[in-house]
């Protein structure tokens, strides 16, 4: 089993059409994100511009919730609102603009894989899936098998555990919480 903390400071800032975009994880690490040939990649990223038209990935499911703001978005020309904190799930060949400047956190997952899973937790889960992905909210401790770690806000926990094995979590806050299995 891998875990990775992946820290918001650590994260290195890009340039898309409507603001900035941090890179947390892209997987495997020999995936380009130019190329399109990655399994799965966590980001967040600002929206700066209203509107802003989302950048499309033909072949990639995409989760993607709002961590400041409520947002205002059209999804293939039929607008939607959603909550902070709501997760909104779509293909990501979609047509979407935003029409709310904000933060967001963002999973892309390509459309090869079939179980993969993203909502918010706050209690104890045994999960044993083969890649969980674990994203603050908040200042949180999470303890995965009675070791402990320290996130700060937007803070990034990745546990690739390819054997399968049952993982006990515990989370003091709110987390997304996702799993995936190839």
């Amino acid at each position: 089993m891998k875990i990775s903390l992946l820290s918001k400071k650590d994260s290195k800032a890009s340039i898309w059409s409507g603001g900035l975009t941090y890179e947390y994880m892209i997987y495997p690490k020999t995936a380009n994100y130019t190329d399109r040939d990655f399994v799965f990649r966590i980001s967040s990223a600002t929206i700066e511009e209203v509107p802003s038209v989302f950048t499309k990935f033909k072949g990639y499911y995409r989760y993607l919730v709002m961590l400041d703001n409520d947002l205002e978005i059209e999804v293939n020309k039929e607008k939607k609102v959603y909550d902070k904190y709501e997760i909104i799930e779509f293909n990501s060949d979609d047509e979407v603009a935003s029409y709310t400047n904000g933060v967001d956190f963002n999973w892309m997952v390509s459309e090869k894989i079939d179980h993969h899973k993203l909502r918010i937790a706050n209690s104890n889960q045994i999960c044993n899936a083969q890649v969980i992905i674990l994203f603050s909210l908040d200042t949180t401790v999470i303890k995965i098998n009675e070791k402990s770690y320290n996130l700060e806000p937007y803070d990034l926990l990745v546990i690739e555990n390819q054997k399968k094995e049952n993982i006990m979590l515990h989370f003091s806050n709110e987390c997304l919480f996702g799993i995936l299995d190839f």
